[in-house]
Order: C-alpha cells, then sequence, then structure tokens
C-alpha cells in the first residue's frame, strides 16, 4: 500500500480508499483507512459495526479537512463562524445532508465502545470455520480464505469457494433445509444489466468464477459454538452424500 501510494503521489493522482468492510484490518500493521487522502467505511447492517445505514468519512490529508466541514455542515461555513473564523455563515458549496440522528448515533457509539469486544468474538467464530474447515476442504474440493501474509483478519465474513455452480447452490439449498441461512457474495459489474452496453465481452475469468463458486458462512456476533458445529457438520454431509451418490 506504501508503494501504491507513493506512485500516486508521483503523478498527482488521490488515493481515495474503499474501506468499507474494513474496521479494525491492518496491512503490515498500518491500519485500512489511513493509506489513502480519504477513505470511506460502512456501518450498513451486514458490517462488523452497524447503525442501519451510513458510514465514515476518514480524512487523512488536511487540505480536505475545510471541505468535509462544509460537507458536515450541509454546504455551509456553520464550523468556521461558530470558531469565529467569519462574522456570518452560509451557503458555501453544492452538497446534501449526510448526518445520523442522535438515536443513530447513540446506538452506534456503544457499539464502538464495544469493539474489542465484538471483534474477538468475531474472529474466533472466523478462527472456528477455518480450523474445522481446514480439515475436509481437499477431501471435498473446496477452497477457502487464505490472508496474505501481511494482513489481519476482522472476522467480517467467512466464505467458501465451491467446485462449480451447481454444487455451491445444491448446498445453499441443502443448508437452508436445515435452517441455514447461507448466501452467495455480489454479482461480477459485467454481467449487471446497468454494464451490459458498457461491457466490450473479454473474458473475466476470476470475476465469474468467484461469483459463481464462493458461498458466505452465517457470521454473526451472537453465533454460537455449538451452532457453528451443527453448520459445519451440515456441511460434512452435505459433501458426504454428493461423494456417494
Amino acid at each position: 500500500m506504501d508503494e501504491i501510494k507513493a506512485i500516486c503521489e508521483k503523478n498527482n493522482i488521490f488515493l481515495i480508499e474503499d474501506a468499507a468492510q474494513a474496521i479494525d484490518s491492518f496491512y503490515k500493521g498500518k491500519p485500512l483507512g489511513s493509506f489513502g487522502y480519504l477513505a470511506t467505511m460502512s456501518f450498513h447492517e451486514t458490517k462488523n459495526i452497524i447503525s442501519g445505514e451510513g458510514g465514515m468519512l476518514i480524512i487523512n490529508n488536511e487540505k480536505f479537512v475545510k471541505k468535509s466541514e462544509i460537507i458536515w455542515e450541509k454546504g455551509t461555513n456553520r464550523a468556521a463562524f461558530f470558531r469565529g473564523e467569519v462574522n456570518k455563515y452560509g451557503w458555501s458549496d453544492l452538497v446534501s445532508s449526510f448526518l445520523p440522528s442522535e438515536l443513530t448515533s447513540v446506538f452506534l457509539y456503544a457499539q464502538l465502545m464495544e469493539l474489542n469486544k465484538i471483534q474477538d468474538k468475531r474472529k474466533f467464530i472466523w478462527n472456528s470455520y477455518n480450523d474445522k474447515l481446514q480439515k475436509m476442504k481437499n477431501k471435498y474440493n473446496f477452497k477457502l480464505s487464505t490472508p496474505n501474509q501481511h494482513a489481519s483478519v476482522n472476522g467480517h465474513l467467512f466464505y467458501m469457494v465451491c467446485d462449480s455452480l451447481e454444487t455451491r447452490n445444491d448446498l445453499i439449498q441443502f443448508l437452508r433445509d436445515r435452517s441455514i441461512h447461507a448466501v452467495f457474495h455480489y454479482l461480477s459489474l459485467h454481467s449487471s444489466p446497468f454494464y451490459a452496453d458498457k461491457y466490450k465481452g473479454d473474458e473475466l475469468t476470476n470475476s465469474d468464477m468467484y461469483a459463481d463458486r464462493l458461498l458466505r458462512l452465517p457470521l454473526f456476533v451472537d453465533l454460537k459454538e455449538e451452532q457453528i458445529e451443527y453448520i459445519v457438520n451440515s456441511i460434512e454431509e452435505f459433501y458426504s452424500k454428493k461423494h456417494s451418490a
């Protein structure tokens, strides 16, 4: 990341991080969200720390502080007025209202105060899945996430990669029949209706492969050890039946 940042600075490119899922994540000991001039972090209901919707803008360069204040103040220089830097305030830029309500902020703040406890539990769940499924992945021909040696795991999600779309869909249904809600991940942009008329048709092997085969397992802070065991045992049951058929 430092190398990328250096290249961006040399070529006058502004590096902006999409750190939506990256709370409590580190690369070479440095937190994600601290590499770019700006970074964004999500508090959507599917993230580790949630407020239903909304997120955070991280400012890592002083030149953007004033602009961020104007955005925060709905396009006005109200913050500068209260500091006594101007004798009146008015509209300074064309923006919108992005502020969370006080109730939403309190809900989020309480989780931030318990971040270490939440993260310890999520990482425990991630490691439990990983330890249990490592023992059967080669036997049943599926893959698991292999974190970069310089990166940390923040317990945001746990996934497995099946050997085919058919296997993935069959496994989803098998788990659903046992009241386990496992889901596929995002579809590739080039396969979406929005991008259909912009796609030039180049083969995107990895994008298609992961979109077709990746399966996310349940991961939430209240997931119990016996539930993890039940999920893993159900996966093994699925593959045992599939291989004996």
